[in-house]
């Protein structure tokens, strides 16, 4: 099937009405990517078997906390370009391009095969849910087996929670892995407000496509890992592990992004990238040492926190800890890899009582941490009577609380600060003990 001559007569340069675009899955990536596509202009509907799940999604209600996604989903609703259906035959028919961008793969080829077998004609099929490699090319084969004609393209997106709809608006690049070159140029067609932006597309292979995810993901890790390591060397030379990642991040070779230390790296779909490629490796006979090692490091930071909080609170037992934010990062309530949660668990077991406050991540937080932590509404709540504070996750709105009633309701004005969020001189000077990462 010709999808360039296709995409040029319906799409003209815009996609148009004329092309259905569908989007399999209501988690977090197919609420995202079908928002965003819809809001490029493009009409498109969005199926999952989940039907309370989808009313709640077409009135913009979404289990996670994410900028501005309940406002895009209510706006292309209300404009006609965003719908829900839970009938997949249907769905398989309309839609000519299907993204299937589930949160995990378990589902991932018989998806696929029952989208190919109920669709009017071949359609192309980008997999944007997280696969181990070779996933798709091993659908490709299924595919064939089965006599079901489809085009596939591994097309990874690189989302962080709580800056997705910036992410999918102004990505770093295109991934686009696949042998069709009309289904490249059809998505490119999708993508063009983007192209036209100067927005890299990297057109390559369905395994090369593939390991670009996790060995970004591997790569973030180091990274993280080997800053944090070098912060550990800082506070026992005198020196500031934050000017040195300053100075660090302007060196054009290293660039500044996610080279702050601070109390570990987390995210939705990290340990899994990890996890698969640690096993790809194993399964063909070879062994990842720096991705081991950073792995290593990131799993000892919480560890190493806990001990420091011992070290200028005489011990943790039987003090009570205040922990402002849970979630893993700011701006999601996210708590997957959550380095607040993980120094959560390690204060209890080491006899400490827990008082903590997150803007929104709290409910998550509940079923993580199974009832053995007080849970506060306001960040003065959970300080006070403490004998330390910990500022778990950086979010911004930690910097404006009022320190001088904060330091009346603490028991011992001790600020453990794993983000280096707050200014240290300013507390220094309002009498606070103030530790931070690597200072």
């Amino acid at each position: 099937m010709d999808y360039c001559a296709k995409a040029e007569s319906e799409l003209g340069g815009a996609v148009t009405g004329a092309m259905q675009i569908g989007v399999y899955g209501a988690g977090y990536l197919g609420t995202v990517v079908s928002a965003c596509l819809a809001d490029f202009g493009t009409p498109v509907l969005c199926c999952h078997p989940d039907s309370s799940r989808l009313v709640e999604m077409a009135q913009g209600i979404v289990p996670f906390h994410e900028k501005n996604l309940s406002e895009v989903i209510k706006r292309n609703v209300r404009c006609g370009r965003l719908s829900y259906s839970t009938d997949v035959e249907s769905f398989a028919h309309k839609a000519q391009i299907i993204f299937l961008a589930e949160d995990t793969p378990q589902h991932l080829t018989d998806l696929a095969l029952g989208i190919a077998r109920a669709a009017a004609k071949p359609p192309i099929l980008s997999i944007v849910t997280p696969a181990p490699v070779g996933s798709a090319s091993a659908l490709e084969q299924r595919l064939k087996q089965a006599s079901l004609r489809a085009t596939i393209v591994s097309q990874p997106m690189f989302f962080t929670p709580g800056c997705a709809m910036e992410d999918f608006n102004w990505p770093d690049r295109i991934i686009l892995g696949g042998s069709s070159n009309d289904a490249v140029l059809v998505l490119k067609q999708i993508f063009h407000s983007l192209v036209m932006r100067g927005v890299p597309v990297i057109v390559t292979n369905h395994e090369t496509a593939e390991l670009i995810r996790q060995a970004g993901t591997a790569f973030l890790a180091t990274k993280i890992s080997f800053i944090n390591e070098i912060a550990n060397l800082c506070e026992r030379v005198n020196a500031d592990a934050v000017s040195l990642s300053l100075a660090l991040g302007l060196d054009k070779r290293i660039a500044p992004r996610c080279l702050q230390p601070g109390a570990g790296m987390g995210g939705l779909f990290a340990e899994s990238d990890m996890d698969s490629l640690a096993e790809l490796a194993r399964q063909k006979g070879t062994i990842l040492k720096v991705l081991g090692a950073a792995r290593e490091v990131n799993q000892a930071l919480a560890d190493q926190v806990v001990d420091k909080i011992s070290r200028y609170a005489q011990s943790v037992e039987n003090k009570q800890v205040a922990l402002l934010g849970l979630a893993f990062k700011p701006n999601t309530n996210s708590i997957a890899g959550s380095s607040s949660i993980r120094l959560a668990k390690i204060l209890i077991a080491n006899g400490a009582r827990i008082r903590a406050y997150d803007p929104v991540a709290i409910p998550e937080a509940r079923g993580e941490l199974n009832g053995t932590v007080d849970y506060c509404e306001t960040p003065y709540a959970a300080v006070e009577g403490g004998d330390a504070l910990v500022v778990g996750t950086g979010w911004p709105e930690f910097r404006a609380l009022d320190f001088a009633r904060i330091k009346k309701l603490l028991r011992r004005p001790l600020i453990i600060d794993t983000k280096n969020l707050l200014d240290s001189g300013r507390l220094r000077a309002m009498g606070f003990e103030y530790v931070g990462i690597g200072r």
